[in-house]
């Protein structure tokens, strides 16, 4: 394997660190964070995740998540349903009224990618996507092997 360039994780972190802060810049104009944006785009990709569930997609504790779900439902763009097997666990659903917000934050997420990747050409971006989608596999493996098992189940559908 070819060896790295020593800056390589300074570029990543730093890459990441700046889509970070634009992300919270236009989430603000929305009157919105980063983090309810996040939530939202997890409820799209899967309805019903628990909020535990959420908590760990998103690296905050369960209390955080329950804060976050709490102003969105608010806002009537997200709702809590009970599990129907366990009723100590909450479902959550986007609602209606999210859709239009969606689109708005996918609309932000393309300007973003647009704005970051310009100045790459097709071939680069799609070694430079492959490369990422490895090594997130990579680390996944490394870290399942000291998670439990519920862990892993989870880490196993982000990767």
């Amino acid at each position: 394997m070819n060896k790295l360039p020593e800056d390589f994780l300074f570029y990543l972190h730093d890459v990441a660190h700046l889509l970070r802060i634009e992300t919270d810049k236009r989430a603000r104009r929305h009157d919105m964070t980063r983090a309810q944006w996040l939530i939202l785009l997890w409820l799209d990709r899967q309805p019903g995740i628990s909020q535990k569930e959420l908590a760990e997609f998103l690296e905050v504790e369960p209390i955080t998540v329950a804060r976050l779900v709490d102003r969105l439902e608010q806002r009537q763009m997200v709702e809590r349903r009970p599990d129907p097997k366990d009723r100590r666990i909450w479902r959550l659903h986007l609602r209606p009224d999210a859709a239009p917000l969606l689109d708005e934050i996918n609309q932000e997420r393309a300007r973003i990618l647009q704005m970051t990747t310009r100045d790459l050409d097709a071939e680069t971006l799609r070694v430079t996507t492959e490369g990422l989608r490895t090594m997130k596999a990579s680390l996944c493996a490394q870290m399942r092997c000291n998670r439990s098992p519920a862990t892993t189940a989870t880490m196993q559908e982000v990767a």
